[in-house]
């Protein structure tokens, strides 16, 4: 079984190959981030593989939250991307919802690392 946090880390690396990198936090993100950013936590075990007594694969679950001031940005094809080059997650895009308070578009996705 591959450590917990070495598969965690793909999930950061991968959001930083975007447009976004420098603009990618963990948890929680800086009171102005500027016009795009992205926020990422794990939140969950999924799915899990046990056999003899012992855990032989673990799913962590998590979410991707993008939020953007540009309509169409071209971050978000990017992360979609960078999510379809890694092997062994799986990933849906859950919400795209309008935030009339801070006038954001927040595109929501959800992953399952093995």
């Amino acid at each position: 079984m591959k450590s917990l946090q070495t598969n965690l880390k793909k999930i950061s690396e991968a959001l930083n190959t975007t447009s976004a990198n420098g603009r990618v936090y963990h948890y929680t993100r800086p009171k102005d981030p500027g016009k795009s950013w992205v926020v990422w936590a794990e939140d969950s075990e999924a799915v899990s593989f046990r056999a003899d007594n012992y855990k032989h694969e673990q799913q962590i679950h998590g979410t991707i939250d993008a939020f953007t001031q540009v309509e169409y940005d071209p971050l978000l094809d990017e992360i979609q991307e960078a999510l379809n080059n890694l092997q062994n997650v799986a990933w849906a895009l859950l919400s795209v919802q309008y935030e009339d308070d801070t006038k954001l578009i927040h595109y929501e996705w959800e992953f399952n690392v093995v």
